[in-house]
Protein backbone atom coordinates (compact mmCIF):
# COMPACT_ATOMS: atom_id res chain seq x y z
CA UNK A 1 0.00 0.00 0.00
CA UNK A 2 1.06 3.41 -0.29
CA UNK A 3 -0.74 5.13 2.09
CA UNK A 4 1.25 5.46 5.31
CA UNK A 5 0.19 5.16 9.12
CA UNK A 6 1.52 8.57 11.31
CA UNK A 7 3.09 7.43 14.23
CA UNK A 8 3.33 10.27 16.80
CA UNK A 9 5.56 9.77 20.11
CA UNK A 10 8.25 11.78 21.64
CA UNK A 11 10.36 8.65 22.18
CA UNK A 12 11.93 7.37 19.45
CA UNK A 13 12.07 3.97 21.12
CA UNK A 14 8.53 3.93 21.05
CA UNK A 15 7.98 4.88 17.35
CA UNK A 16 10.78 2.23 15.82
CA UNK A 17 9.19 -0.49 18.31
CA UNK A 18 5.44 0.08 16.22
CA UNK A 19 7.14 0.84 13.19
CA UNK A 20 8.62 -2.47 13.54
CA UNK A 21 5.67 -4.04 14.05
CA UNK A 22 3.35 -2.56 11.58
CA UNK A 23 6.22 -3.25 8.61
CA UNK A 24 5.85 -7.27 9.97
CA UNK A 25 2.06 -7.05 8.75
CA UNK A 26 2.42 -5.17 5.62
CA UNK A 27 1.47 -1.56 6.68
CA UNK A 28 4.06 1.25 5.58
CA UNK A 29 4.58 4.11 8.51
CA UNK A 30 6.08 7.69 9.19
CA UNK A 31 6.96 8.61 12.24
CA UNK A 32 6.47 11.96 14.21
CA UNK A 33 8.48 12.86 17.12
CA UNK A 34 6.20 16.18 18.68
CA UNK A 35 3.24 17.77 17.47
CA UNK A 36 4.96 20.16 14.64
CA UNK A 37 6.24 17.36 12.85
CA UNK A 38 3.25 15.22 13.14
CA UNK A 39 1.15 18.22 11.20
CA UNK A 40 3.61 18.83 8.61
CA UNK A 41 4.00 14.67 7.73
CA UNK A 42 -0.27 14.93 8.11
CA UNK A 43 -0.02 17.34 5.32
CA UNK A 44 2.81 15.90 3.05
CA UNK A 45 1.81 12.04 3.60
CA UNK A 46 -2.32 12.29 4.48
CA UNK A 47 -1.73 9.07 6.35
CA UNK A 48 -4.42 6.20 6.21
CA UNK A 49 -4.44 6.17 10.43
CA UNK A 50 -2.49 8.20 13.26
CA UNK A 51 -1.49 6.50 16.26
CA UNK A 52 -0.62 9.22 18.63
CA UNK A 53 0.47 9.74 22.18
CA UNK A 54 -0.80 11.84 24.56
CA UNK A 55 1.84 13.20 26.31
CA UNK A 56 4.83 14.97 24.79
CA UNK A 57 8.36 16.65 26.11
CA UNK A 58 7.63 15.40 29.62
CA UNK A 59 4.64 16.45 29.99
CA UNK A 60 1.66 14.77 32.09
CA UNK A 61 -1.32 16.99 31.28
CA UNK A 62 -2.26 15.83 28.04
CA UNK A 63 -2.69 19.23 27.00
CA UNK A 64 -0.45 18.70 24.18
CA UNK A 65 -1.73 15.91 22.75
CA UNK A 66 -5.66 17.01 23.16
CA UNK A 67 -4.58 20.25 20.87
CA UNK A 68 -2.95 17.74 18.40
CA UNK A 69 -5.79 15.52 18.47
CA UNK A 70 -8.22 18.78 17.55
CA UNK A 71 -5.71 20.01 14.99
CA UNK A 72 -6.08 16.29 13.25
CA UNK A 73 -9.68 16.30 13.26
CA UNK A 74 -10.34 19.62 12.31
CA UNK A 75 -7.43 19.07 9.23
CA UNK A 76 -8.70 15.56 8.56
CA UNK A 77 -12.79 14.90 10.12
CA UNK A 78 -12.60 11.25 8.81
CA UNK A 79 -9.15 10.29 9.73
CA UNK A 80 -8.95 7.89 12.73
CA UNK A 81 -6.84 8.51 15.29
CA UNK A 82 -6.14 5.76 17.96
CA UNK A 83 -4.28 7.30 21.16
CA UNK A 84 -1.61 6.07 23.27
CA UNK A 85 -1.31 6.09 26.80
CA UNK A 86 -0.44 4.72 30.18
CA UNK A 87 -3.16 2.43 32.57
CA UNK A 88 -2.58 5.62 35.23
CA UNK A 89 -4.04 7.91 32.56
CA UNK A 90 -6.83 6.77 30.89
CA UNK A 91 -9.28 9.53 31.51
CA UNK A 92 -7.18 11.30 29.04
CA UNK A 93 -7.85 8.42 26.55
CA UNK A 94 -11.24 9.02 27.55
CA UNK A 95 -11.52 13.00 27.06
CA UNK A 96 -9.41 12.05 23.55
CA UNK A 97 -12.65 9.53 22.57
CA UNK A 98 -15.19 12.00 23.78
CA UNK A 99 -13.33 14.18 20.88
CA UNK A 100 -13.68 12.25 18.00
CA UNK A 101 -10.32 9.92 18.48
CA UNK A 102 -11.32 6.44 17.55
CA UNK A 103 -9.66 3.82 19.84
CA UNK A 104 -7.43 3.88 22.89
CA UNK A 105 -4.61 1.47 23.52
CA UNK A 106 -2.36 1.79 26.80
CA UNK A 107 1.12 1.62 27.52
CA UNK A 108 2.46 -1.49 27.55
CA UNK A 109 0.43 -2.57 24.85
CA UNK A 110 0.05 -6.28 23.60
CA UNK A 111 1.01 -6.57 20.02
CA UNK A 112 -2.56 -8.13 18.77
CA UNK A 113 -4.24 -5.68 20.65
CA UNK A 114 -2.56 -2.77 18.24
CA UNK A 115 -2.96 -5.01 15.23
CA UNK A 116 -6.30 -5.50 16.16
CA UNK A 117 -7.14 -1.88 16.90
CA UNK A 118 -5.85 -0.90 13.62
CA UNK A 119 -7.26 -3.03 11.27
CA UNK A 120 -10.48 -2.61 12.99
CA UNK A 121 -10.23 1.54 12.46
CA UNK A 122 -8.87 1.12 8.96
CA UNK A 123 -11.79 -1.26 8.14
CA UNK A 124 -14.53 0.65 9.75
CA UNK A 125 -13.11 3.80 7.37
CA UNK A 126 -12.97 2.19 4.61
CA UNK A 127 -16.70 1.34 5.06
CA UNK A 128 -18.33 4.29 6.26
CA UNK A 129 -18.85 6.05 2.80
CA UNK A 130 -20.99 3.01 1.30
CA UNK A 131 -23.55 3.75 -0.41
CA UNK A 132 -27.27 3.16 0.68
CA UNK A 133 -28.56 -0.38 0.15
CA UNK A 134 -32.01 -1.91 -0.29
CA UNK A 135 -33.00 -4.85 2.31
CA UNK A 136 -32.85 -7.23 -0.85
CA UNK A 137 -29.25 -5.83 -1.63
CA UNK A 138 -28.46 -6.39 2.49
CA UNK A 139 -29.99 -10.01 2.31
CA UNK A 140 -27.87 -11.08 -0.84
CA UNK A 141 -24.39 -9.64 1.07
CA UNK A 142 -25.65 -11.19 4.50
CA UNK A 143 -27.94 -13.61 6.85
CA UNK A 144 -30.46 -11.13 8.64
CA UNK A 145 -33.11 -13.91 8.66
CA UNK A 146 -33.36 -12.86 12.17
CA UNK A 147 -33.79 -9.66 11.87
CA UNK A 148 -37.63 -9.15 10.06
CA UNK A 149 -38.89 -5.60 8.85
CA UNK A 150 -38.55 -3.36 6.19
CA UNK A 151 -38.69 0.34 7.97
CA UNK A 152 -36.16 3.02 6.57
CA UNK A 153 -34.55 2.96 10.25
CA UNK A 154 -34.28 -0.76 10.40
CA UNK A 155 -32.74 -0.99 6.56
CA UNK A 156 -30.06 1.74 7.62
CA UNK A 157 -29.73 -0.28 10.82
CA UNK A 158 -28.72 -3.61 8.86
CA UNK A 159 -26.85 -1.66 7.02
CA UNK A 160 -24.70 -1.01 9.57
CA UNK A 161 -24.63 -4.03 11.43
CA UNK A 162 -23.41 -5.34 7.81
CA UNK A 163 -20.51 -2.88 7.95
CA UNK A 164 -19.62 -3.48 12.00
CA UNK A 165 -19.68 -7.03 11.53
CA UNK A 166 -16.83 -7.32 9.38
CA UNK A 167 -14.89 -5.79 12.24
CA UNK A 168 -13.90 -6.79 15.64
CA UNK A 169 -14.83 -3.38 17.47
CA UNK A 170 -16.76 -3.60 20.48
CA UNK A 171 -20.07 -2.96 20.13
CA UNK A 172 -22.77 -1.33 22.29
CA UNK A 173 -26.44 -2.10 21.48
CA UNK A 174 -29.06 0.17 23.19
CA UNK A 175 -32.95 0.52 22.98
CA UNK A 176 -36.26 -0.30 25.12
CA UNK A 177 -36.89 -3.82 26.35
CA UNK A 178 -37.73 -6.25 23.56
CA UNK A 179 -36.64 -3.96 20.54
CA UNK A 180 -34.46 -7.49 19.71
CA UNK A 181 -30.65 -6.48 21.05
CA UNK A 182 -29.65 -10.23 21.46
CA UNK A 183 -31.05 -10.50 17.52
CA UNK A 184 -28.40 -7.84 16.90
CA UNK A 185 -25.59 -9.18 18.72
CA UNK A 186 -26.39 -12.23 16.99
CA UNK A 187 -26.27 -11.05 13.67
CA UNK A 188 -23.58 -9.30 14.46
CA UNK A 189 -21.51 -12.36 15.09
CA UNK A 190 -23.41 -14.64 12.18
CA UNK A 191 -21.81 -12.20 10.13
CA UNK A 192 -18.51 -11.49 10.82
CA UNK A 193 -15.32 -13.94 10.84
CA UNK A 194 -16.15 -15.28 13.99
CA UNK A 195 -18.82 -17.11 12.83
CA UNK A 196 -17.62 -20.54 13.08
CA UNK A 197 -16.79 -20.01 17.26
CA UNK A 198 -18.94 -20.04 20.29
CA UNK A 199 -21.52 -17.18 20.94
CA UNK A 200 -21.71 -16.92 24.81
CA UNK A 201 -24.91 -14.77 25.96
CA UNK A 202 -24.37 -13.32 30.01
CA UNK A 203 -27.03 -11.77 31.51
CA UNK A 204 -25.19 -9.30 34.17
CA UNK A 205 -28.26 -8.46 35.77
CA UNK A 206 -27.94 -11.85 37.04
CA UNK A 207 -24.96 -12.18 38.60
CA UNK A 208 -23.63 -10.21 41.63
CA UNK A 209 -20.33 -9.29 43.05
CA UNK A 210 -19.45 -11.94 44.75
CA UNK A 211 -19.64 -14.39 42.04
CA UNK A 212 -18.77 -12.15 38.94
CA UNK A 213 -14.99 -13.26 38.24
CA UNK A 214 -16.45 -16.97 39.11
CA UNK A 215 -18.81 -16.48 36.38
CA UNK A 216 -16.83 -14.78 34.27
CA UNK A 217 -13.29 -15.65 34.46
CA UNK A 218 -14.06 -19.14 36.35
CA UNK A 219 -12.09 -20.90 39.24
CA UNK A 220 -9.49 -23.80 40.32
CA UNK A 221 -10.68 -26.69 42.52
CA UNK A 222 -10.43 -25.30 46.28
CA UNK A 223 -10.65 -21.60 45.00
CA UNK A 224 -13.66 -20.91 47.68
CA UNK A 225 -15.39 -23.00 50.12
CA UNK A 226 -18.07 -24.87 47.36
CA UNK A 227 -15.36 -24.96 44.77
CA UNK A 228 -15.39 -28.70 44.46
CA UNK A 229 -13.96 -29.11 40.93
CA UNK A 230 -12.50 -26.26 38.31
CA UNK A 231 -14.89 -24.53 36.01
CA UNK A 232 -14.45 -22.74 32.80
CA UNK A 233 -15.75 -19.22 33.06
CA UNK A 234 -17.60 -17.39 30.13
CA UNK A 235 -14.59 -15.49 28.88
CA UNK A 236 -12.77 -18.67 28.17
CA UNK A 237 -15.97 -20.36 26.92
CA UNK A 238 -15.97 -17.64 24.22
CA UNK A 239 -12.77 -17.86 23.15
CA UNK A 240 -12.45 -17.28 19.22
CA UNK A 241 -16.15 -16.00 19.47
CA UNK A 242 -18.19 -13.71 20.54
CA UNK A 243 -19.23 -12.77 24.15
CA UNK A 244 -22.57 -11.02 24.85
CA UNK A 245 -22.95 -8.61 27.66
CA UNK A 246 -26.60 -8.23 28.32
CA UNK A 247 -27.84 -5.90 30.85
CA UNK A 248 -24.47 -4.09 31.31
CA UNK A 249 -26.17 -1.51 33.41
CA UNK A 250 -27.00 -3.79 35.72
CA UNK A 251 -23.37 -4.53 36.36
CA UNK A 252 -22.27 -3.25 39.83
CA UNK A 253 -19.11 -1.12 40.68
CA UNK A 254 -16.48 -3.60 41.50
CA UNK A 255 -17.62 -5.82 38.86
CA UNK A 256 -17.08 -3.30 36.37
CA UNK A 257 -13.28 -2.53 37.02
CA UNK A 258 -12.60 -5.98 36.74
CA UNK A 259 -14.34 -6.52 33.53
CA UNK A 260 -12.79 -2.98 32.36
CA UNK A 261 -9.31 -5.22 32.95
CA UNK A 262 -10.10 -7.70 30.75
CA UNK A 263 -11.60 -5.97 27.83
CA UNK A 264 -8.02 -4.00 28.28
CA UNK A 265 -5.72 -6.41 28.20
CA UNK A 266 -7.37 -9.05 26.55
CA UNK A 267 -6.00 -11.14 29.11
CA UNK A 268 -7.71 -12.73 32.71
CA UNK A 269 -6.64 -14.59 35.78
CA UNK A 270 -9.03 -17.51 36.90
CA UNK A 271 -10.38 -17.46 40.23
CA UNK A 272 -7.51 -19.21 42.63
CA UNK A 273 -4.68 -18.71 40.21
CA UNK A 274 -2.19 -16.43 39.15
CA UNK A 275 -1.44 -17.08 35.83
CA UNK A 276 -2.80 -14.59 33.21
CA UNK A 277 -4.60 -16.23 30.38
CA UNK A 278 -5.35 -14.49 27.20
CA UNK A 279 -8.46 -14.32 25.55
CA UNK A 280 -9.84 -13.60 22.12
CA UNK A 281 -13.60 -12.46 22.44
CA UNK A 282 -15.27 -9.47 20.31
CA UNK A 283 -17.81 -8.18 22.77
CA UNK A 284 -20.92 -6.71 22.52
CA UNK A 285 -22.41 -5.18 24.96
CA UNK A 286 -26.52 -3.95 25.69
CA UNK A 287 -28.68 -2.40 27.73
CA UNK A 288 -31.87 -0.36 27.87
CA UNK A 289 -30.35 2.27 30.32
CA UNK A 290 -28.75 5.46 29.42
CA UNK A 291 -25.12 4.26 30.43
CA UNK A 292 -24.45 8.60 29.66
CA UNK A 293 -26.73 9.59 33.06
CA UNK A 294 -25.09 6.29 34.96
CA UNK A 295 -21.73 7.83 34.63
CA UNK A 296 -22.69 11.48 35.72
CA UNK A 297 -24.17 9.54 38.36
CA UNK A 298 -21.20 8.25 39.70
CA UNK A 299 -23.11 4.67 38.50
CA UNK A 300 -20.97 3.76 35.47
CA UNK A 301 -17.31 4.24 35.12
CA UNK A 302 -16.62 6.61 32.24
CA UNK A 303 -13.40 4.61 30.78
CA UNK A 304 -15.41 1.45 30.66
CA UNK A 305 -18.21 2.76 28.86
CA UNK A 306 -15.76 4.15 26.15
CA UNK A 307 -14.03 0.95 26.07
CA UNK A 308 -17.48 -0.57 25.29
CA UNK A 309 -18.95 1.84 22.96
CA UNK A 310 -16.47 2.22 20.21
CA UNK A 311 -19.42 1.58 17.49
CA UNK A 312 -23.34 2.49 19.24
CA UNK A 313 -26.03 0.53 17.64
CA UNK A 314 -29.26 2.16 18.92
CA UNK A 315 -32.78 -0.32 17.97
CA UNK A 316 -35.77 2.03 17.36
CA UNK A 317 -39.03 1.27 19.39
CA UNK A 318 -41.87 -0.86 17.69
CA UNK A 319 -44.34 2.29 18.11
CA UNK A 320 -41.66 4.33 15.71
CA UNK A 321 -41.79 1.62 12.73
CA UNK A 322 -45.13 0.82 13.06
CA UNK A 323 -45.28 -0.25 9.58
CA UNK A 324 -43.25 -3.50 10.31
CA UNK A 325 -45.87 -4.82 12.81
CA UNK A 326 -47.44 -7.36 10.24
CA UNK A 327 -44.06 -8.45 8.82
CA UNK A 328 -43.66 -9.49 12.56
CA UNK A 329 -47.05 -10.50 13.15
CA UNK A 330 -47.12 -12.99 10.57
CA UNK A 331 -43.54 -13.84 11.31
CA UNK A 332 -44.50 -14.62 14.88
CA UNK A 333 -47.78 -16.76 13.66
CA UNK A 334 -45.90 -18.88 12.07
CA UNK A 335 -43.73 -19.37 14.72
CA UNK A 336 -46.42 -19.72 17.19
CA UNK A 337 -48.01 -22.58 14.74
CA UNK A 338 -44.74 -24.50 14.64
CA UNK A 339 -44.48 -24.51 18.24
CA UNK A 340 -47.66 -25.21 19.87
CA UNK A 341 -49.12 -27.40 17.09
CA UNK A 342 -51.92 -24.58 15.81
CA UNK A 343 -52.99 -24.05 12.52
CA UNK A 344 -54.37 -20.48 12.66
CA UNK A 345 -53.58 -19.39 9.10
CA UNK A 346 -54.33 -15.77 8.74
CA UNK A 347 -54.64 -12.46 11.09
CA UNK A 348 -57.95 -10.70 9.37
CA UNK A 349 -57.30 -7.07 7.84
CA UNK A 350 -59.10 -5.42 11.07
CA UNK A 351 -57.46 -7.08 13.47
CA UNK A 352 -54.13 -6.58 11.76
CA UNK A 353 -54.77 -2.76 11.74
CA UNK A 354 -55.75 -2.96 15.13
CA UNK A 355 -51.85 -4.58 16.47
CA UNK A 356 -50.97 -1.33 14.18
CA UNK A 357 -52.50 0.79 16.03
CA UNK A 358 -51.22 -0.23 19.68
CA UNK A 359 -48.56 1.17 21.46
CA UNK A 360 -46.80 -1.53 22.70
CA UNK A 361 -44.75 -0.47 25.25
CA UNK A 362 -43.59 -3.95 25.52
CA UNK A 363 -42.03 -3.83 21.89
CA UNK A 364 -41.27 -6.48 19.78
CA UNK A 365 -41.00 -9.02 21.97
CA UNK A 366 -44.85 -7.78 23.26
CA UNK A 367 -46.11 -8.33 20.26
CA UNK A 368 -44.66 -12.07 20.04
CA UNK A 369 -46.11 -12.82 23.39
CA UNK A 370 -49.47 -11.32 22.16
CA UNK A 371 -49.44 -13.74 19.03
CA UNK A 372 -48.38 -17.04 20.90
CA UNK A 373 -51.24 -16.32 23.57
CA UNK A 374 -53.79 -15.07 20.76
CA UNK A 375 -52.58 -18.91 19.23
CA UNK A 376 -52.79 -20.96 22.09
CA UNK A 377 -56.74 -19.18 22.72
CA UNK A 378 -57.78 -19.53 19.63
CA UNK A 379 -56.26 -22.90 17.96
CA UNK A 380 -57.59 -21.28 14.20
CA UNK A 381 -58.53 -20.68 11.89
CA UNK A 382 -57.94 -17.44 11.78
CA UNK A 383 -57.53 -14.40 14.28
CA UNK A 384 -59.66 -11.46 14.92
CA UNK A 385 -60.01 -8.62 17.16
CA UNK A 386 -61.66 -9.89 19.73
CA UNK A 387 -59.03 -12.45 19.93
CA UNK A 388 -56.60 -10.17 20.96
CA UNK A 389 -58.66 -8.32 23.80
CA UNK A 390 -59.35 -12.42 25.12
CA UNK A 391 -55.69 -12.34 25.13
CA UNK A 392 -55.32 -8.76 27.16
CA UNK A 393 -58.33 -9.54 29.47
CA UNK A 394 -56.31 -13.16 30.04
CA UNK A 395 -52.92 -11.14 30.79
CA UNK A 396 -54.63 -8.28 33.41
CA UNK A 397 -56.35 -11.87 34.99
CA UNK A 398 -53.39 -14.03 35.46
CA UNK A 399 -52.19 -10.20 37.06
CA UNK A 400 -54.70 -10.26 39.60
CA UNK A 401 -54.06 -13.86 40.90
CA UNK A 402 -50.96 -13.03 42.24
CA UNK A 403 -52.44 -11.61 45.45
CA UNK A 404 -50.45 -9.46 48.56
CA UNK A 405 -50.77 -11.53 51.65
CA UNK A 406 -52.58 -10.51 54.63
CA UNK A 407 -49.86 -7.90 55.91
CA UNK A 408 -50.70 -7.87 59.80
CA UNK A 409 -47.34 -7.31 61.46
CA UNK A 410 -45.38 -8.78 58.60
CA UNK A 411 -42.17 -5.89 57.85
CA UNK A 412 -41.96 -4.76 54.46
CA UNK A 413 -39.10 -7.08 53.26
CA UNK A 414 -41.01 -9.94 54.33
CA UNK A 415 -44.19 -8.87 52.19
CA UNK A 416 -41.67 -8.75 49.26
CA UNK A 417 -40.77 -11.44 50.01
CA UNK A 418 -43.68 -13.62 50.30
CA UNK A 419 -45.03 -11.56 47.04
CA UNK A 420 -42.16 -12.95 45.14
CA UNK A 421 -42.48 -16.64 46.17
CA UNK A 422 -45.88 -16.77 45.18
CA UNK A 423 -45.31 -14.86 41.87
CA UNK A 424 -42.54 -17.35 40.73
CA UNK A 425 -44.53 -20.32 42.05
CA UNK A 426 -47.00 -19.11 39.75
CA UNK A 427 -45.26 -19.00 37.04
CA UNK A 428 -43.23 -22.23 37.80
CA UNK A 429 -39.70 -20.34 38.08
CA UNK A 430 -39.97 -18.33 35.23
CA UNK A 431 -38.40 -15.50 35.68
CA UNK A 432 -39.41 -13.24 32.69
CA UNK A 433 -42.77 -14.01 33.28
CA UNK A 434 -42.46 -13.47 36.92
CA UNK A 435 -40.43 -9.97 36.20
CA UNK A 436 -43.30 -8.82 34.51
CA UNK A 437 -46.37 -9.53 36.11
CA UNK A 438 -44.58 -7.80 39.08
CA UNK A 439 -43.82 -4.58 37.25
CA UNK A 440 -39.85 -5.64 37.31
CA UNK A 441 -37.55 -5.63 35.20
CA UNK A 442 -35.44 -8.81 35.16
CA UNK A 443 -31.78 -7.74 36.85
CA UNK A 444 -34.36 -6.59 39.31
CA UNK A 445 -35.86 -9.86 39.84
CA UNK A 446 -32.79 -11.42 40.09
CA UNK A 447 -31.23 -8.77 42.47
CA UNK A 448 -34.53 -9.59 44.79
CA UNK A 449 -34.15 -13.73 44.21
CA UNK A 450 -30.52 -13.24 45.38
CA UNK A 451 -31.27 -11.03 48.31
CA UNK A 452 -33.58 -13.45 49.88
CA UNK A 453 -31.98 -16.42 48.66
CA UNK A 454 -34.96 -17.44 46.58
CA UNK A 455 -33.84 -19.60 44.05
CA UNK A 456 -34.60 -19.31 40.33
CA UNK A 457 -35.11 -22.93 39.28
Amino acid sequence: MNEAILIVDDDASITASLALLLKQHGYRSVSAHSPVEALAALSRERPLLVLQDMNFSRQTSGDEGLELLARIRAADPLLPVILITAWGSIALAVEGMKRGASDFITKPWENATVLRSVETALKLAGTAEEQHLTRAELDERYDFSNLIGNDPKIVRLLEMIGRVAATDASVLVTGESGTGKELVAEALHRNGRRRGGPFVKVNLGGISATLFESEMFGHVRGAFTDARESRRGRFELADGGTIFLDEIGELEAASQVKLLRVLQDRTFEVLGSSRPRAVDVRVVAATNRQLHDLVERGEFREDLLYRLNLINIHLPPLRDRRGDVPRLANHFLRLANEAYRANVETITPRAMEWLRAQPWPGNIRQLRQTIDRAVLIRGGPSLDVDDFFAVRDAASSDRREVALPEAGTITLDELEKKMIVKCMAHYDGNVSRAAEALGLSRAALYRRLEKYGISAE
